[in-house]
């Protein structure tokens, strides 16, 4: 919690100071009243009724109460804004560092838990700060002042009181004990009804196309009634505090009465009879001030657990610090080879898992080569790839990109150079323009011509078919595009950042033959120069790269052309007959399956 304090700025603690002068205000007002209240009694009940001391007091009373209605308003406003703008920045500051995140961190939180943590957690810090500032200030500044002019009246009265106010710690405490460690696993089913709903919804035509439907909402309702469950535990806890609370102020008035009956008849004269029932009065006040004190800690009691869970939630994400960082160059040193990909005796593992994926991977793609990746499911395609761009570190050997340790550039460089289309296409809401122009490039303006240039190249002729051409919408995640036109949009926003090393993880898959033929035709001719990695799962697509590098559990079975790798390797002739026939693949001068 001191943490988030410390993101305050000056402004935020003006208004701090602000709302703390405003609740001693209020506390003065709300304590003179019972004053006021003792006066108007004695000048009832002493004798002859002076009226027009009772209005004079009556109206100083009313006047109080609207002095405390006013102040309360300004602390509430207070409070809102620095609960406004402590928020506003926690989502910021959790957002930023998420953006900073590698895959692995990412991995380790799970993408429901980050979105639990920016929305709800981050909601509860900003309650308790609204609130709390408003009663963790307000309630002991009342109790200590309201106490202290208790205590020189009679100390029956005094005893009483305190006895209330130790039932009223020992039953927060009790259910502080009880219920905090509750308030954590709320946040986790939380967590894990928003992983459920996110899995759902995006995989809902799945779900529909297997008749799934029950076993979704059977696994739902697992994780709702788990969370009803544990909520409803920490509600019913919580509920006791209103009666308990209520119990309490019921039987102190009845006390106070009580004890203030005897007081009363044990007086000495009328006078002191008078005074002893005007302090009563008084008394009474006060007394109710000290249970309605003890009552704001008890709503803070009620919304402190939890919030102090987001808050540890929220820190957790903050203080994570990202495996991969940045390095110190922005630039190559001079005389370096451009556009180049070398692996040195690369080997790499998971974070947490027991075995290595990668063993000792060696290649090296020149400037405009094109080197392809193809083995079978899991042998390792997309994690070479994956290990250019730093989404993952090698645990061993060297990834080089011009000449250079990719560990040794700072990521933005880096991903300058790179023109990276992932295996699932990713689209982002928006128009076709901005998906394609997405993420700008240092030094680079796009236009207009750029995007449309590089949706040619991609084979993007739909977009032109478009009541829009490049300003149609795009929903979120392009379900209004089908798996064809996300990837060629995806391959279009690689081309248009002109990068000198472009990285197709799997992402010709779902075009069609002739298509796939077109763009790597239109890739070749408009990206002269630059180097191109494939990692495909179809020789029609890879055959006529300058290297093929082959994998197979991880380990290279075979590196050469199409021809060398026919003649040299099993697993690669094992793929090859897989998917054509001995009689196209020995036609080597169709080049390409059309």
């Amino acid at each position: 919690m001191l943490r988030i304090f410390k993101t305050l700025h000056w402004k935020e603690w003006l208004y701090a100071a602000l709302s703390v002068g405003f609740i001693v205000l209020q506390v003065w007002l709300d304590l003179t009243m019972p004053d006021y209240m003792s006066r108007i009694t004695l000048a009832i009940t002493g004798g002859t009724p002076d009226m027009a001391e009772v209005w004079k007091d009556g109206g100083l009373m009313l006047a109080c109460a609207l002095g405390s209605a006013l102040s309360s308003v300004a602390v509430g406003f207070f409070a809102a804004r620095i609960g406004a703008a402590v928020s506003y920045r926690l989502r910021a500051s959790v957002f930023g560092r998420v953006e900073s995140f590698s895959m692995q961190e990412i991995n380790r939180f799970s993408t429901a838990s980050l979105i639990t943590r920016t929305t709800n957690d981050i909601m509860q810090v900003q309650m308790i700060i609204s609130m709390g500032l408003q009663v963790v200030i307000k309630a002991p500044i009342l109790a200590v002042w309201a106490i202290a002019k208790i205590t020189s009246t009679h100390w029956q009265w005094s005893a009483v009181t305190a006895a209330a106010v130790v039932l009223m710690v020992g039953m927060m405490l009790f259910l502080l004990i009880v219920v905090f460690p509750q308030f954590r696993r709320v946040q986790k089913l939380t967590d894990n009804i928003n992983a459920v709903t996110r899995e759902n919804l995006t995989g809902v035509r799945v779900v529909r196309a297997c008749n799934a439907e029950a076993y979704q909402e059977e696994k739902f309702a697992a994780a709702n009634e788990a969370l009803t469950k544990t909520q409803l535990f920490t509600s019913r806890a919580m509920a006791m505090l209103a009666p308990v609370m209520t119990m309490l102020m019921s039987g102190l008035t009845l006390a106070i009465y009580w004890i203030g009956a005897y007081l009363v008849e044990g007086a000495a004269d009328f006078t002191a009879k008078t005074e002893t029932f005007a302090q009563m009065a008084a008394f009474s006040g006060y007394a109710m001030q000290v249970v309605a004190a003890f009552m704001m800690l008890a709503i803070i009691f009620i919304i402190l657990p939890r919030a102090m869970v987001s808050v540890r939630r929220i820190d957790e994400v903050l203080k994570t610090e990202p495996s991969i960082t940045d390095g110190s160059l922005s630039a190559p040193p001079e005389g370096s080879p451009v556009g180049t990909v070398e692996f040195k005796n690369v080997s790499f593992q998971y974070p947490d898992a027991g075995e290595y994926v990668l063993h000792d991977i060696s290649f090296k793609a020149e400037r405009g080569q094109t080197v392809a990746f193809i083995g079978s499911t899991g042998s390792g395609k997309s994690t070479v790839v994956n290990l250019i761009p730093r989404f993952y570190d090698a645990t061993e050997g060297e990834v080089l990109v011009d000449g250079v340790n990719v560990k040794d550039y700072t990521l933005r460089a880096l991903h300058d150079r790179l023109g990276y289309v992932s295996q699932r296409a990713v689209m982002f809401s928006g128009t076709v323009e901005s998906n394609v122009a997405y993420g700008e490039k240092q030094g680079l303006t796009f236009d207009e011509d750029k995007v449309k240039a590089a949706v040619r190249v991609a084979q993007g002729d739909f977009v032109e078919q478009k009541e829009d051409k490049y300003g149609a919408h795009v929903a979120q995640g392009g379900s209004n595009f089908s798996g064809g036109q996300k990837q060629r949009l995806s391959i279009a926003r690689a081309v248009c950042r002109e990068p000198e090393i472009f990285i197709f993880d799997d992402s010709f898959s779902a075009l069609d033959y002739k298509t796939d033929k077109l763009l790597r035709r239109a890739l070749k001719r408009e990206a002269a120069g630059a180097t191109v990695l494939i990692v495909a799962q179809r020789i029609g697509t890879i055959r006529d790269a300058d290297l093929i590098v082959v994998l197979d559990e991880g380990r290279v079975a075979g590196k050469g052309t199409h021809e060398e790798l026919m003649r040299s390797c099993e697993v690669y002739r094992e793929i090859a007959y897989s998917q054509l026939s001995k009689e196209e693949l020995e036609n080597t001068a169709g080049g390409e399956r059309a």
